[in-house]
């Protein structure tokens, strides 16, 4: 459209609410959890969520419409610390795992395909290198990547294998002073952008592995295509990936990584970060609904003053403190060494169950204006079926509770 072209008018130019004040944050806190934090930790969260605020919230229905990662807005990611931000040195903010966690919310409250990104970079690619690596392999890539120089991926679901995931058919075979990789891996978050991605794979003794594909856009037998069609985190890119003879020196592969047990210390801290992913979607579905109440007149009168709406609003908050405290208590034991893969799956199993009651609520109380991308709601209703599905599904996480408090497994 040229500029002197007439364009449509929008509902600000009619005088109209455009929604743009329901993706900003009401700080919603029922019961004093931020109270938690030390002042610095209070700090990094804080400037996150204004980050947000100011330059995510306006901008995030263009990249979903448009379905574009917004590459334009990693150096300011970078610059709020959120990037392994528990993690101890290497750059990295060495804040607590509670705080890490209402970080992790907060960037979910803005926008869920941002959220997204940084999981798989923080919660998946570094928590690997951190939980995995040696110390030389800590000193190689973190820094970079706490500087989000360097963009991280972790490469283990396949086409065929996503809940089944132990039944892993990558292979790697040693050939002299390299690991040859070869297999095909699916629903890969930042698989096409990445400058890192520790693929997963057996080796020829059986043993699971996870291999460090450094460069990986330009290696030779490396083929990552975007999956297009999404309806849910549609700024965030998943890709297919083929690995055809894709060499990988052996110093590449991570120390701590032999069984599938390794696997599950890097699933088991990523699924925290899912499940505060999930509690962010929930709050910012809520305050939206909660200022248009506010705001929103019908039958002479503001909706937050009927009584079914404050019921419904009454039953959101109370949900998200119940996700707050269930989050913050796994956050803790995760800081106590104490913090189980059931746990994370737990508390990933309630968040993404009780948010999606939430978002749903919210997205009634806006009636048509509800699917509106310019009034938010209806953006985090939908992104929020990918979190409710990636890291292991409800009926996976169910299981993995189930034989917790059994004792037998139900999965073979």
């Amino acid at each position: 459209m040229s500029d002197d072209a007439p364009r449509p008018m929008s509902d600000a130019d009619r005088g109209l609410p455009d929604g743009a004040d329901l993706g900003l944050a009401r700080g919603t806190d029922f019961f004093g959890l931020d109270d938690l934090l030390s002042d610095t930790e209070r700090g990094l969260r804080d400037g996150l969520r204004a980050w947000c605020d100011t330059e995510v919230v306006p901008r995030a229905h263009e990249w979903w419409e448009a379905a574009r990662f917004p590459a334009e807005l990693v150096p300011g990611l970078a610059a709020t610390g959120v990037a392994g931000a528990a993690i101890q040195g290497y750059g990295c903010a060495g804040v607590s795992p509670v705080a890490e966690g209402m970080m992790c919310a907060e960037l979910a409250r803005g926008d869920g395909s941002v959220a997204t990104f940084n999981a798989v970079h923080s919660g998946l690619a570094m928590t690997s290198v951190h939980l995995l690596g040696s110390d030389d392999q800590r000193e190689r890539w973190l820094p970079s990547m706490a500087r989000l120089e360097t963009i991280g991926a972790v490469a283990l679901t396949e086409p065929t294998h996503g809940s089944d995931v132990v039944s892993l058919e990558t292979t790697a075979r040693r050939d002299g002073d390299h690991w040859v990789l070869d297999g095909a891996k699916r629903w890969i978050g930042n698989g096409s952008i990445a400058d890192l991605v520790v693929v997963w794979a057996r080796d020829e003794d059986g043993d699971v592995g996870g291999f460090v594909v450094e460069g990986a856009q330009q290696a030779a037998g490396w083929d990552a295509t975007v999956i297009e069609g999404k309806v849910s985190n549609r700024g965030v890119l998943q890709a297919h990936i083929r690995l055809d003879g894709v060499r990988v020196p052996v110093g590449h592969r991570l120390a701590g990584a032999r069984t599938f047990a390794d696997t599950n210390k890097v699933l088991a801290r990523s699924r925290q970060t899912v499940a505060w992913e999930a509690l962010g979607h929930a709050v910012a579905a809520y305050e939206g609904a909660l200022t248009y109440a506010l705001r929103r007149e019908q039958f002479g009168r503001p909706l937050a003053k009927n009584q079914l709406i404050q019921d419904d609003l009454a039953r959101m908050v109370t949900q998200i403190t119940a996700m707050q405290l269930m989050c913050t208590r796994m956050s803790q034991l995760e800081e106590q060494g104490r913090c189980t893969i059931e746990h994370a799956a737990m508390t990933k199993l309630h968040t993404t169950t009780a948010a999606r009651e939430v978002v749903a609520t919210a997205r009634d109380m806006l009636g048509g204006n509800g699917i509106l991308l310019d009034h938010h709601v209806g953006r985090h209703f939908v992104d929020l079926e990918a979190v409710y599905t990636y890291e292991g599904s409800r009926t996976v996480q169910s299981l993995l509770v189930g034989r917790s408090v059994t004792g037998v497994s139900a999965f073979r």
